[in-house]
């Protein structure tokens, strides 16, 4: 079992502040993001590496921040591979899917896979969610409450049937069609490689990857967990401050 963490975007939603540096690895409540989603991944069971797919002008960040983590930390404890998507700017990027693509190309006996954004920090355990998913033969996401009708239509919201069974992903509705909202964690089976180079043949927006699951749910069984705890997505720099104050918080607590 693998898991990849997509970190190649560009932070313009936060400039100046990502200009010159990886939105993953600001520091939020005295480390950074990415060490919180690094640190749940840790624990899951038969997981054999974790690949962080980054773009060029970034790459050098996740490498330094490679080598301290496994000099000071437990993070040895499981291969970490950083890969080099080789884009140099906001206007050259490949996309989520053309990146998650690459990455799961880079892993030589690819499995199930665990993908997740590398700019959120999650209220919850994935362990439990793996222990569910390894029992199971579908893709699977997870699906948050969410009461705002302005964040719900700011997101990817899940149409969701019986058995828990993904029928539709809406990307930003303006008339969602429930309180449930799709982050970027997503459990996929091995079939996943062959479904994304389908996927990104189609013309079309390629960057969210919510478009990917829309895609996903028509052609496979996709199930979702339901539940009702939160995330911490650092998507610009008025929730970035809330996060760091709210884990400050908590911290000092």
């Amino acid at each position: 079992m693998n898991a990849v963490i997509l970190c190649a975007g560009f932070g313009t939603r936060m400039y100046p502040l990502t200009k010159k540096f990886p939105k993953p690895l600001l520091e939020v409540g005295g480390k950074p993001v990415l060490d919180y989603l690094i640190e749940q991944m840790l624990p899951l069971p038969s997981l054999e590496s974790i690949h962080i797919v980054t773009n060029d002008r970034f790459y050098q960040h996740f490498i330094n921040w490679n080598h301290e983590k496994k000099a000071k930390s437990s993070f040895a404890s499981v291969k970490m591979h950083i890969h080099n998507d080789g884009c140099t700017n906001n206007e050259n990027r490949l996309g989520a899917a053309a990146d998650l693509l690459f990455g799961l190309r880079k892993i030589d006996r690819l499995g199930r896979v665990l993908v997740a954004g590398g700019d959120n920090i999650f209220q919850f355990s994935l362990t439990s969610l793996w222990e569910k998913f390894l029992l199971s033969r579908d893709h699977h996401v997870v699906a948050l409450y969410e009461n705002e009708l302005e964040k719900l239509q700011k997101t990817g919201v899940l149409e969701i049937g019986e058995n828990d069974r993904v029928l539709e992903l809406h990307e930003k509705p303006l008339h969602p069609p429930s309180n449930r909202t799709c982050p970027p964690l997503y459990f996929f089976q091995s079939s996943i490689t062959t479904k994304l180079e389908y996927f990104l043949q189609i013309p079309g927006n390629h960057d969210a990857p919510g478009y990917f699951i829309q895609y996903l749910c028509r052609k496979e069984t996709v199930k979702a967990f339901k539940l009702d705890s939160g995330r911490l997505d650092i998507g610009c720099l008025q929730t970035f401050k809330e996060a760091d104050q709210l884990l400050s918080k908590r911290q000092n607590t």
